[in-house]
């Protein structure tokens, strides 16, 4: 009965990275997609922020757009090509709660900043 259950297991186990690894492998499947990662880190004096915006589609991106919001100017990237990054840093007057990207190939993402989680008693160490 053990035998079989580990078995069972193993088998599941094989199945489940053959699946994963097929996905990776196919690649892209939407023609036109973005990958938006805004990133705020409030530390005591200073704010660590960036924002990460990446081709993961099949097809070349033109006038990606980056709106931060509040009075800052956006950022625009002339030509992302599939499966390259950019990271920015938001202008002066963004409002550090949420980014826009829109591109001419109609693809709108929003996003607000995300925070990392703080861990208890990992301060001072």
């Amino acid at each position: 009965m053990r035998k079989s259950f580990l078995t069972a297991i193993c088998g599941g186990v094989a199945t489940v990275s053959i699946v994963v690894i097929m996905l990776i492998m196919q690649g892209p499947t939407e023609e036109y997609a973005v990958f938006l990662d805004p990133f705020k880190d409030k530390q005591s004096l200073v704010t660590d922020t960036h924002v990460t915006v990446q081709n993961v589609g099949k097809e070349p991106l033109t006038n990606v757009t980056v709106y931060y919001g509040g009075s800052s100017n956006p950022d625009i990237i002339p030509m992302l090509k599939p499966g390259e990054k950019v990271i920015l840093s938001p202008s002066a007057g963004s409002d550090l709660q949420e980014v826009t990207v829109t591109t001419d190939q109609g693809v709108h993402v929003t996003k607000p900043y995300r925070t990392p989680i703080n861990m208890p008693g990992m301060m001072g160490s």
